[in-house]
């Protein structure tokens, strides 16, 4: 059993990363770092609960740290675990900063310890369903691909994540999964351009953006805005051949947190299937969706841990993500298109898709 020290007991641990652990085989969650313990034993009884997470990152029962603590702590606590010979997951974003991403990749290399970045929205049904499409070439040549979570939230909450400081803003908060998912299927972007907006009465935070990725006469548009009543399309590709809509996003999160657990007969079953539409006639049919499994991202995990996998979000996918993010704020600021600047690790940690 991998042994879990998870650091953090606010909304992202209860809804994703225990559940999802509770839920994969060869995990067990032995201690948990919060200043809540009675909230903490109320849903893991058997856990230690340590107020310190220095003590928790020393533990001797702990083989994995977890961290879901607020963005500008991601950084320290991860360094710490490493240098205690802990193998890490931080939740995203990865970091604050490109360079913090790139020296806590150094510090993963020079201890001997997996560190990887919680993108677990990689098993999404929505996300799975256009990328099958993709790679099976329904669409042909891709020309236009864009990625949406649009809501409508007016009120303003008295949250870090919307108040200003490190890591705060809906860029930092959505935009590591829109760009880690575009990363993955189109590889590295030529160039990227933002414009961040903040549109809510009392907004001290961006809580729109829009950021552009350039793959020459490919164009991917990652969008999300928090008022946008009714939604709209989770995805939208079109290529030469045909486009590919899909509109309902995935339903893990929903599932859990209405209290489903990862595994039952319904767990990830998208009942909304894309649409397909053939170029020309523009005739349209169903595209089945896929089923979602965010477990798989822990799955993944842990045979990388038990040395019979490659990590499956390695520190150099989760620094690249850092340096578009860092591109999007220069250009948003100067008002121009900007070339990610990435060391050529993080460029092989990627495919060529060829675009």
């Amino acid at each position: 059993m991998i042994r879990v020290g998870l650091i953090g007991f606010g909304f992202v641990s209860k809804t994703f990363h225990i559940p999802l652990l509770l839920g994969t085989d060869g995990y067990e969650i032995t201690a948990v770092s919060s200043s809540r313990p009675a909230d903490v034993l109320s849903v893991l009884p058997d856990v230690d609960v340590m107020s310190d997470p220095t003590t928790l990152i020393t533990d001797r029962n702990v083989d994995l740290v977890v961290i879901a603590t607020p963005n500008e702590t991601h950084a320290p606590l991860a360094e710490a675990a490493m240098r205690a010979g802990r193998n890490v997951v931080v939740d995203k974003p990865f970091t604050v900063t490109v360079e913090e991403a790139r020296h806590l990749a150094r510090v993963a290399k020079e201890c001997g310890v997996v560190l990887a970045v919680f993108q677990n929205r990689r098993w999404d049904s929505d996300f799975l369903t256009i990328r099958n499409a993709i790679e099976r070439d329904v669409v042909g040549r891709v020309v236009v691909f864009e990625s949406r979570i649009d809501r409508y939230r007016a009120e303003v909450r008295d949250r870090w994540r919307e108040m200003p400081g490190p890591g705060a803003g809906l860029l930092y908060d959505l935009g590591p999964h829109l760009i880690d998912q575009a990363l993955v299927l189109f590889g590295i972007p030529e160039t990227v351009s933002c414009t961040l907006a903040k549109q809510r009465d009392g907004a001290r935070t961006d809580d729109f953006f829009q950021v552009v990725l350039r793959y020459g006469s490919m164009v991917a548009t990652l969008q999300c805005g928090s008022l946008v009543s009714g939604g709209t399309p989770r995805f939208s590709v079109h290529g030469d051949r045909a486009s590919v809509v899909k509109v309902k996003p995935d339903v893990q999160e929903d599932q859990l947190k209405a209290g489903v657990k990862p595994g039952e007969r319904d767990w990830g079953v998208d009942p909304n299937n894309a649409v397909i539409y053939e170029g020309g006639s523009g005739a349209a049919r169903e595209l089945k969706a896929a089923r979602g499994d965010q477990r798989g991202y822990y799955m993944a995990l842990r045979d990388a841990l038990d040395g019979r996998a490659q990590n499956p979000v390695p520190a150099e996918q989760g620094a690249t993500v850092m340096a578009i993010i860092e591109a999007a704020f220069r250009s948003d600021r100067e008002g121009r298109r900007v070339f990610p600047e990435l060391t050529d690790d993080e460029r092989v940690a990627w495919p060529d898709r060829g675009l």
